[in-house]
């Protein structure tokens, strides 16, 4: 049986572990590439917020749960069947929990079970494989008919978020383009976080601008000097002027295999901006399937991960 990733890659690249970001940006030698940004400068700054969602409850004219929205395959991706709102098999993957470490003390809670037995989501490939028998959660702000709730052609997105140690989890908080989702060749993925509950001071950070003949790809490995699995971080993009700019902890993210800022090339923020585009976020617990399902204790057939806000400043 096939199992489709639907457009996803799970793809981290390998760096400098361990290394403070804040540290190379400010030791770092400054190019012409890397001129317009500055390492100290926090993105915030000088932009207005003008969206907050602090999480006091999942406000369903805002986001809503299940696969991801497009026309093209299920939607479905990894081992897991995101479910919606509402949930399925008898699990709600959903909650607002209270938390002393959220800034407004209550964050998103979306966690992911291993049913154990056969299932019958709509459209999911792994209704009757034993190792994908998971429901899990996908909060979204686009539907498959292509309208979004929210959604900016620029700005700097953020999202604070604590991860779950796993040998399976793989969150991620990203965006995509609305107009990507009735016509996926025309598909942008911004993938601000991706991590893998195994590596907790590492993660990935991407760009796909999907379908050919102009397909383009970047991506880089993100060492932490902090383990994600044991507090909040922040997560954000700066995307302006046809450039996407990753950051971690409002500092914006050195590739290890140039030591250079990561400032990637939108090639079709013209389009973008021709069509009325924008980008919508996506939050995300999925599980892996580039390893061999493992044997899992019963703690580990039950894994939260946590989000305090999601901002995006103007």
């Amino acid at each position: 049986m096939i199992k489709p990733d639907c457009g996803r890659r799970d793809i981290v690249k390998f760096g400098l572990r361990g290394l403070p970001l804040w540290t190379m940006a400010s030791l770092m030698r400054v190019g012409r590439a890397d001129a317009a940004i500055d390492a100290a400068v926090d993105p915030t700054q000088g932009r207005a917020l003008v969206f907050d969602e602090p999480f006091k409850e999942i406000n369903g004219r805002i986001w809503n749960g299940g696969p991801k929205a497009t026309t093209g395959p299920s939607g479905f991706y990894g081992r897991s069947a995101f479910a919606p709102l509402s949930g399925a098999e008898g699990f709600k993957p959903y909650e607002i929990i209270e938390d002393p470490d959220a800034t407004g003390g209550t964050a998103l809670q979306i966690s992911a079970k291993y049913i154990g037995r056969k299932m019958s989501v709509t459209n999911y490939y792994g209704n009757s494989e034993p190792d994908y028998q998971w429901i899990s959660g996908n909060l979204q702000a686009g539907s498959r008919s292509g309208v979004v709730s929210i959604g900016w052609a620029q700005g700097y997105f953020e999202a604070r978020m604590k991860f779950p140690r796993h040998p399976l989890t793989w969150p991620a908080f990203w965006l995509l383009n609305r107009d990507g989702i009735t016509d996926t060749k025309r598909s942008i993925e911004v993938d601000i976080v991706e991590q893998k509950g195994f590596e907790p001071k590492l993660y990935g950070a991407y760009l796909h601008e999907w379908g050919q003949p102009d397909e383009h790809n970047e991506g880089s490995g993100v060492p932490t000097p902090v383990d994600m699995t044991q507090q909040y971080c922040r997560y954000g993009v700066l995307i302006r002027d046809g450039t996407c700019i990753p950051y971690f902890e409002r500092r914006p993210i050195i590739n290890p295999a140039t030591n250079r800022i990561n400032i990637w090339t939108l090639t079709r923020a013209s389009e973008m901006e021709r069509t009325g585009d924008v980008f919508w976020p996506l939050l995300t617990l999925a599980l892996r399937t580039d390893v061999q399902a493992p044997q899992l204790t019963e703690a580990q057939k039950l894994v939260h991960m946590q989000v305090d806000y999601v901002r995006v400043y103007g």
